[in-house]
């Protein structure tokens, strides 16, 4: 617990929840030394009954966890193996008691990268009692002040002890992992709020927790002519008018917890008709009745609501020395289930910032990163919220909605997971870059034409799966698109080929982009400007990516793609010949007395 004769940190980490945790837990892996602090007001027991989003992991948060934080054992034994994403659109919004009700596109197979759904209590109170074994002392406590002065003038931060007694702990480092307290935020007046502030996005949340499902009354094994893995396992999106509703298995065996959760807009739903238990079940009854029936007799653990959750910052990573993270940072929808990945680029970004520190590189360098990994993530950030514009016209529409999780999809897969696990986000010159390739304002235009779909101006689209690979062209398929570096294990830094991952993804969206424009608006789309402009500009874009990839080939040329199994291959090399029988293992036998006599 507490050492209240030490007041001087060289991290001091303000929130034990996820990101908090996962900070402590990367310094200590990665920056031998540090004496770390951890502030946080609530006991083991509290921790462990968790009440917030975020249950549902994809590839970058997964690949945080089980390969930089060395949880991928502690994973398989505690947590749940999801199945990829599952999205369901009613076909008669009048009938919904089964999945059969729903047109579906379900994951095909099991994911290439593996992800969990974890329950968070778990993950976060486990965290907790690996990073104390491990030397981080927890200051059991409430910030109620912070000091955060320009250069590299102490952080400090003012604490209520649970004991009664206050005081002031100052440190090198603070960095802000409290949520909503939003800590850095108030002292620097660096939060922003509202639509104006956020794509116009203006939603809600809420969500239920019960144990005791019953699975097979959603689905009962599997449907063979769709899929080869389980659709339980999955995390299932349900869609209707204004919103979005998950469906995540959080343990198995004995308490088979199920959260069951809806992201509403407030254009089409007002947060007073979901704001208690009762009313958020006789959503569910009226409109997602597969759901209700899944639940509605089952135990039930808690109910939360929150009626504005998404927000954003002007600054994460501050020259000052204290950083913010997580929801402290930014928040803008569950729909992707992003926020753990979010937190997974910010902790490696403040890791990196402080071993430079620590090994003695220059100010001016340390300056460098920390302005890129600023820009990085804040741009990461300002991304992650307009993946949400124009949701509420989008969502209820099967055909408008699956051509947009496809081209989401091809930028996730394409571009940004291999630059997270080729460690690319950690170089400067990469991140401006990328940056100066941004392509918000294209997806901008995307979503605007895809509101003149749902105001029917133009033709209906046909539903399009991103787990098949006969719907664009060439063979593609998003998810499938990181095999060629999944199978020779390029994970040494900037070792796997990001440029062909991306020259590839700016192609593939110039067919997707063209496609799209003559199924929606008809072969008369092909004589507007606009079409042919962005059409060779992708594919412009593509070609110039494309000159990367040749000087990545000649930086690693000669090199083995992964050094470790290349060592073995020599070893083996110089082996000497393989005996031709084993060694003996069974003891002399003594000669019997027949044997000796004769």
């Amino acid at each position: 617990m507490t050492d209240t004769a030490n007041t001087h940190w060289d991290v001091l980490i303000v929130g034990g929840g996820f990101a908090g945790q996962c900070q402590a837990r990367h310094l200590l892996r990665n920056v031998p030394g540090l004496k770390i602090a951890l502030i946080e007001p609530r006991t083991v027991e509290e921790i462990a009954q968790i009440r917030k989003i975020g249950e549902s992991t994809v590839e970058i948060a997964a690949t945080f966890m089980g390969r930089e934080l060395g949880l991928y054992d502690y994973l398989i034994e505690n947590h749940q193996p999801k199945v990829g994403l599952a999205f369901h659109w009613p076909k008669d919004n009048a009938k919904t008691d089964s999945i059969g009700d729903y047109a579906s596109l379900w994951p095909t197979r099991n994911p290439t990268l593996p992800s969990w759904q974890v329950h968070r209590g778990k993950l976060e109170s486990d965290l907790m009692q690996m990073n104390l074994d491990d030397g981080v002392e927890w200051i059991q406590g409430t910030v109620v002040d912070m000091d955060l002065p320009e250069g590299k003038a102490n952080n400090s931060a003012t604490v209520n002890l649970v004991s009664g007694e206050t005081v002031t702990h100052t440190c090198d480092h603070l960095v802000d992992a409290a949520g909503r307290a939003f800590l850095t935020g108030k002292a620097k007046d660096n939060m922003l709020f509202g639509p104006k502030n956020l794509f116009g996005l203006k939603n809600g949340a809420a969500w239920v927790r019960v144990r005791g499902v019953d699975r097979k009354k959603f689905v009962d094994g599997i449907d063979p002519d769709r899929t080869v893995t389980s659709q339980y396992y999955a995390t299932n999106h349900f869609f209707g008018p204004g919103h979005w509703l998950w469906m995540i298995p959080i343990s198995m065996g004995d308490t088979m917890q199920l959260s069951v959760g809806v992201m509403y807009h407030h254009q089409v739903i007002k947060g007073r008709d979901l704001d208690t238990e009762a009313k958020f079940m006789a959503f569910l009854k009226a409109n997602h009745e597969v759901l209700y029936n899944l639940i509605n007799d089952r135990e039930t653990e808690d109910f939360v609501h929150w009626v504005r959750p998404s927000h954003y910052c002007k600054q994460m990573f501050s020259p000052d020395r204290w950083y913010a993270m997580g929801d402290a940072a930014y928040f803008g929808d569950a729909f992707y289930s992003q926020g753990t990945s979010t937190i997974a680029f910010a902790v490696e970004s403040v890791t990196e910032l402080i071993k430079s520190e620590r090994a003695g590189q220059s100010d001016a360098e340390i300056e460098t990163k920390r302005d890129a990994y600023d820009r990085f993530n804040l741009w990461w950030g300002a991304n992650v919220v307009h993946l949400y514009r124009d949701h509420h016209k989008h969502l209820g529409n099967p055909g408008v909605m699956s051509w947009r999780v496809y081209l989401e999809y091809m930028w996730w897969f394409g571009a940004w997971v291999p630059t997270y696990l080729g460690k690319f986000f950690l170089d400067p010159k990469f991140v401006n870059d990328t940056l100066n390739l941004c392509q918000r304002h294209f997806f901008a235009e995307i979503y605007d034409d895809m509101n003149k779909l749902v105001e029917g101006k133009g033709n209906k689209l046909p539903l399009m799966d991103p787990y098949r690979a006969d719907q664009l062209a060439f063979g593609y398929e998003p998810p499938g698109d990181a095999d060629h570096w999944l199978e020779n294990v390029e994970s040494e830094p900037q070792r796997l080929n990001v440029f062909r991952s991306i020259s590839r993804s700016f192609a593939m969206c110039a067919v997707w982009w063209m496609r799209f424009q003559i199924t929606a608006f008809g072969m008369k789309s092909l004589f507007r400007f606009r079409t042919w402009k962005h059409f060779v500009r992708l594919l412009g874009i593509s070609a110039y990516v494309k000159m990367g990839e040749g000087l990545h080939h000649l930086k690693w040329f000669g090199k083995p793609k992964n050094d470790t199994f290349a060592q073995l291959a020599e070893e083996v090399r110089g082996m000497p010949i393989a005996p031709t029988a084993p060694r003996p293992w069974l003891p002399e036998q003594e000669p019997t007395p027949e044997t000796s006599a004769a």
